[in-house]
């Protein structure tokens, strides 16, 4: 009966986790269905906790500061291992603490270069004042390192493992914002943009509770087939001759 009651209430645990990440989902596609941030309404929406900013388009203006430019190392795109560019953008907006807030710009992909892991593609930085659209996000996922100083190439100024949004604002001495743009829209400047969609993952959840809900049933049927089942079958039974 224990059993019983255990899985039955795992399998409820599973569709609550399911539900869960169902409104998450459509809280991330109201969020993408709002008109985009730009200028000064952007700064403004900053003041909320940057969670809640998640997936809100924007459109900024700004300049490159392609001396600033950083590749994360061993990203995918459509299964093929590459670099995700990331640039930061001075945004033309009022200055904040004497200089104009700056933004990390996930601009795109470009593939890797097997011969020499080093050797990057070009990528086209436009010099002046530029239109960028995208979405705001955090810092991109970390991936596995390691141990500082074991992998020089991961240590050098442009080709980095991960980032840190406090690292990288103490090295290049950017006033750079808590939330960062991924760039939308078609390819260019040299860059793949073809982002997956988000995915909310309820099916796994959904295929959890199924289990659990059909072990659940399975040790219920067994305890009525050995408690009470068999017992009554082997009461009439016939005595042996």
């Amino acid at each position: 009966m224990a059993g019983i009651a255990g899985t039955a209430a795992l399998g409820r645990w599973q569709l609550d986790r399911a539900a869960q990440k169902e409104a998450l989902a459509a809280a991330i596609e109201a969020r993408g269905a709002q008109a985009p941030l730009a200028g000064p309404a952007l700064l403004q929406a900053l003041t909320a906790p940057a969670s809640d900013l998640v997936h809100r388009p924007v459109v900024l203006q700004g300049r490159w500061l392609a001396q600033h430019t950083l590749y994360l190392d061993n990203r995918q795109m459509h299964g093929r291992p590459g670099f995700f560019v990331f640039t930061p953008l001075e945004l033309a907006l009022p200055a904040l603490a004497g200089r104009a807030p700056v933004v990390l710009v996930q601009r795109g992909w470009i593939p890797r270069n097997f011969q020499d892991r080093t050797a990057l593609l070009p990528v086209d930085s436009p010099a002046g004042v530029v239109e960028v659209s995208g979405r705001l996000a955090l810092s991109p996922p970390r991936l596995y390192e390691l141990a500082p100083g074991a992998d020089p190439v991961s240590q050098t100024s442009r080709i980095r493992q991960n980032l840190d949004m406090g690292h990288l604002r103490a090295e290049t001495g950017l006033p750079l914002l808590d939330v960062s743009v991924v760039q939308t829209g078609a390819d260019s400047e040299g860059l793949q943009r073809d982002w997956p969609r988000v995915e909310a993952g309820v099916d796994k959840h959904y295929g959890y509770a199924f289990q659990w809900f059909g072990l659940s049933v399975l040790m219920a049927v067994l305890y009525v087939w050995f408690q009470f089942v068999r017992r009554f079958l082997g009461q009439r039974k016939p005595p042996a001759v």
